[in-house]
């Protein structure tokens, strides 16, 4: 990462990123969360991503739904455009809002709730148009804000602290969003804050929408014995798809490794992600390897993490349409409405 080291009045070294911002301009409000609960360490870690990339503060937007994730934009980039939507209506709020201005930074925090149930129909639709946003699930399989309920994506056969079984099988986001054509997929551990800021640096370099379905520990409902999105379980069963490098473009480093071992894919700022092969030679462009490694961690019990599916080629929805470089937001009434002779040539041209 570029930094430069700014010296203070005690002689403490504070480092400052390429904007000349510190960390400390990143953050946000003091979090109202159950101490340990995996969002607060998710939202330390995108303070990270944001800070080591760059991004300046008041060119974000936050979108958020309803549930304890939906609380967290208030805990990172306070300098930041935030908008709250109703339940599981955020992706319309953000496509809306991106249309308005493409030149936004956006990310969207949801949670398997909002995301996998009452929202299903919205998120589907925001990966299907390729939103260039990057939309972060913090995933803990209960509804933490209504007392502890499974959600669609509670594994089969997990229990509550009840002691209540859970009968129906999980819904993998990941395996959906791949499914659906999404052009950069991962899937995290709020546990494993190493991984994660790449990932996460990775995804806002992304232009398109950028699913990361993270595994974020409820520590009041879902954190027991029984439990399959609690800490000790996913320590125990997470599986590395690939250790995980991010070089940005003005970085000039260099990657040793063995012929054949890494994937190296270049993103659309120049920006380079790189995939160390682990146990696989795994390809993250191939969408059919992608669903039968997701199937095959699930039936052996295991969370796979890293970048599943990356393919930076995809147009974003702003491509796609065509719109103009000037965000269309700032546009005078005098550019954007037609004149009465063009509105009177129309109605001849349908007589």
């Amino acid at each position: 990462m570029a930094e430069s080291t700014l010296k203070i009045g005690t002689g403490e070294a504070v480092k400052e990123n390429r904007l000349g911002l510190k960390a400390l301009d990143y953050q946000g409000g003091k979090s109202t969360l159950c101490a340990g609960c995996g969002h607060d360490a998710i939202s330390n870690q995108i303070v990270r991503a944001f800070y080591e990339m760059s991004v300046k503060p008041e060119n974000v937007a936050k979108f958020s739904g309803i549930g304890c994730s939906s609380k967290t934009p208030a805990y990172f980039l306070s300098r930041s455009h935030g908008l709250n939507a109703v339940h599981g209506r955020m992706p319309a709020v953000a496509t809306g809002a991106l249309l308005a201005n493409h030149t936004l930074t956006a990310v969207g925090v949801s949670g398997d709730g909002d995301t996998a149930s009452i929202g299903l129909g919205q998120f589907m639709h925001l990966v299907r148009r390729n939103i260039p946003m990057l939309y972060i699930i913090e995933n803990n399989g209960v509804y933490g804000l209504t007392k502890g309920q499974f959600s669609a994506t509670a594994d089969e056969g997990s229990k509550l602290k009840t002691g209540v079984v859970n009968d129906l099988p999980p819904m993998d986001l990941c395996a959906l969003a791949v499914e659906l054509g999404c052009g950069f997929v991962a899937r995290g551990f709020a546990g494993d804050p190493k991984q994660m800021v790449n990932i996460l640096k990775a995804a806002i370099a992304h232009d398109g929408t950028a699913v990361i379905d993270v595994i974020s520990p409820c520590v009041t409902f879902n954190n027991h014995e029984g439990s399959t999105k609690g800490y000790q379980y996913s320590k125990e069963h997470q599986e590395l798809l690939h250790q995980i490098g991010f070089v940005q473009e003005y970085e000039q480093i260099e990657v040793d490794y063995e012929p054949g071992t890494v994937r190296d894919v270049t993103l659309h700022d120049g920006s380079r992600v790189v995939l160390k092969k682990l146990e696989e030679d795994y390809d993250p462009s191939d969408d059919m390897q992608a669903l039968a490694r997701l199937h095959r961690a699930r039936k052996d019990g295991q969370l796979l993490t890293g970048i599943v599916h990356l393919q930076p080629q995809k147009k974003s929805f702003t491509e796609l349409l065509h719109v103009v470089e000037e965000p269309l937001a700032t546009l005078s009434a005098e550019r954007t409405r037609p004149p009465k002779e063009a509105l009177d040539q129309i109605m001849r041209e349908l007589m």
